[in-house]
C-alpha cells in the first residue's frame, strides 16, 4: 500500500514554539511563553498564555487548503452570526499592516487566526430536550445562512466527497490490490444510489452551513450549545447540519430528528424531503474521511494518531462499512411522525 500524497513537504515541521509565540505577538499580544497544543489535525491549534490576560487560541491554517478569500468568508459568516447573538466563536479582530478589521494574519509562511478561549463540554444527545435546543440554534444559524450563498467556499457535492475520494485512493494505490476489484465495484454502485437520492429532490435548497456539525464541534454551557470550528463551512442542504447529531437504530433516529426539527422549525423552515439524504450524506462522509486520512498521510501527526489506518484490516472494515451503507440506502428514508 502506497503512502504517496499530493503534499510534497511538511510545512508544520517549521512551526516551532518560538514561531507560535512570535506570530501571536506580531499582532500586538504579549505572550507569557506558555503554549498548550490542542486536539486538531487538519490545522494546528494552540492555547497561548497572554500576560495579565486570559489565554488566547491561535489556529495555523494548513497551507494550500483554503484560499485567503475562502478563510475570510468563513470569518465573516461567524462574525455575522455572533452579531446576532447566536452562540458561535468568531475570530479576534486586530490591526496588522494598518488594517484594523483584520481576522486573517500572516507570519513567515503561516496564515493564522486568533480566537478567545471558550469552555464547555459535549452535549448529552440522549436528552431530547438538548436535541430540541440544538435544533433551535441550528435553525437560527440557517436563517442567517439562507440569506445568501458563499461565493468562494465550495458547495457540498457527490463529485468532491465521493468520486474524487475514491479516485484518490485508487490512483495512489492505497486500496490493497486484492481488495481493489471489490472496492471499485462497490463505490460505483454506491454513488449511483447516492446520485439517485439527490436526483429525487427537485430544486434542492443550498445555502451557507456550518458544514461539520458533529458533537465534537458543539460546546455545551449555560444550558445552551456553542458552535465552534467552522473550518469546513460550505454551501449545502440543511440536513447536512442535522444528520450527524443522530445515533442508534431507526426508531431512535426517527425520535431524535423529530425533536431536532421541532426546535429548528421555530426559526427556519425544514423541507422533510431532505430526510432521504441522510444515508447518502453519511456514505459521502465515510468515503471522504478515508480519503482525507490518505491525503494527509505524509503529515507525521497522522501516522502517529491514526496507527490503524492504511492496513489490510482497515480497508477490509472500510469496505464492510460501505456495504452496510448500500443496505441502508435501499431502505426507506427516515420520516417524521
Amino acid at each position: 500500500m502506497s503512502n504517496k500524497n499530493q503534499d510534497d513537504a511538511h510545512p508544520y515541521a517549521m512551526l516551532t514554539p518560538d514561531i507560535v509565540i512570535d506570530a501571536v505577538e506580531s499582532v500586538g499580544f504579549i505572550s507569557d511563553a506558555r503554549i498548550f497544543p490542542l486536539n486538531s489535525y487538519e490545522n494546528r491549534v494552540y492555547q497561548v498564555g497572554i500576560e495579565d490576560d486570559n489565554p488566547i487560541i491561535v489556529k495555523f491554517y494548513r497551507p494550500n487548503r483554503w484560499s485567503d478569500k475562502q478563510i475570510v468568508e468563513e470569518h465573516c459568516f461567524t462574525s455575522e452570526l455572533a452579531e446576532l447573538e447566536i452562540p458561535v466563536v468568531p475570530p479576534v479582530t486586530r490591526g496588522q499592516s494598518h488594517n484594523q478589521d483584520q481576522t486573517l494574519f500572516q507570519f513567515n509562511q503561516f496564515r493564522f487566526a486568533l480566537y478567545p478561549r471558550k469552555g464547555g463540554y459535549a452535549p448529552e444527545l440522549d436528552n431530547l430536550d438538548n436535541l430540541n435546543i440544538l435544533g433551535r440554534f441550528i435553525g437560527r444559524i440557517h436563517a442567517v445562512g439562507a440569506k445568501g450563498a458563499f461565493k468562494h467556499r465550495p458547495t457540498l457535492s457527490i463529485d468532491d466527497f465521493g468520486r474524487q475520494s475514491a479516485a484518490f485512493l485508487l490512483e495512489n494505490d492505497f486500496i490493497p490490490l486484492e481488495l481493489t476489484p471489490a472496492y471499485s465495484t462497490l463505490v460505483r454502485d454506491l454513488l449511483e444510489r447516492v446520485e439517485s437520492r439527490f436526483a429525487d429532490i427537485d430544486g434542492l435548497n443550498v445555502f451557507r452551513l456550518h458544514g461539520d456539525c458533529h458533537i465534537g464541534n458543539v460546546l455545551w454551557r449555560d444550558n445552551a450549545p456553542h458552535f465552534v470550528d467552522f473550518d469546513d463551512a460550505r454551501n449545502g442542504p440543511a440536513i447536512q447540519d442535522l444528520w450527524m447529531l443522530l445515533s442508534g437504530d431507526r426508531q431512535s433516529q426517527t425520535t431524535q430528528i423529530a425533536e431536532i426539527i421541532d426546535g429548528y422549525s421555530d426559526f427556519y423552515h425544514f423541507n422533510p424531503i431532505e430526510l432521504q439524504l441522510v444515508e447518502a450524506l453519511r456514505t459521502l462522509r465515510i468515503m471522504h474521511y478515508a480519503a482525507w486520512l490518505a491525503r494527509r498521510w505524509t503529515d507525521p501527526a497522522f501516522p502517529h494518531n491514526f496507527p490503524w489506518f492504511n492496513t489490510l484490516q482497515y480497508w477490509s472494515s472500510h469496505i464492510l462499512e460501505l456495504r452496510e451503507q448500500m443496505a441502508a440506502l435501499e431502505e426507506q428514508p427516515l420520516q417524521l411522525f
